[in-house]
């Protein structure tokens, strides 16, 4: 493997994380139900990790400001837009899946 400097890796890591970005805001037909199911995170949780890395480094970012970075708009927004109800199936596999919430 190619030596990779701690600031070229910081920019692989930047590149890769707005191309999944991009990707889920493309992919509005996925629901995060379905990426907590089959993943274990969604796009919440994405847009909660960016928020804590923000405080880790200082910088004050809100919830609903770190999840307009994720959903490329208002999560309300996107909500009204794109969110449908979950299925009785997704709302089993979700409890069976994760307990604690």
């Amino acid at each position: 493997m190619t030596e990779i400097d701690d600031r070229k890796h910081i920019e692989l890591e930047a590149a890769a994380f707005r191309a999944l970005v991009n990707h889920l805001r493309e992919r509005t037909d996925v629901q995060n139900i379905d990426l907590m199911n089959l993943a274990g995170f969604c796009r919440n949780c994405l847009s909660n990790w960016y928020q804590q890395a923000a405080e880790d480094s200082g910088v004050e970012l809100s919830k609903q400001d770190a999840r307009e970075i994720v959903y490329g708009m208002p999560y309300d927004e996107w909500k009204a837009k794109h969110q449908t109800e979950a299925t009785a199936e997704q709302t089993q596999a979700f409890a069976k899946s994760h307990p604690d919430h």
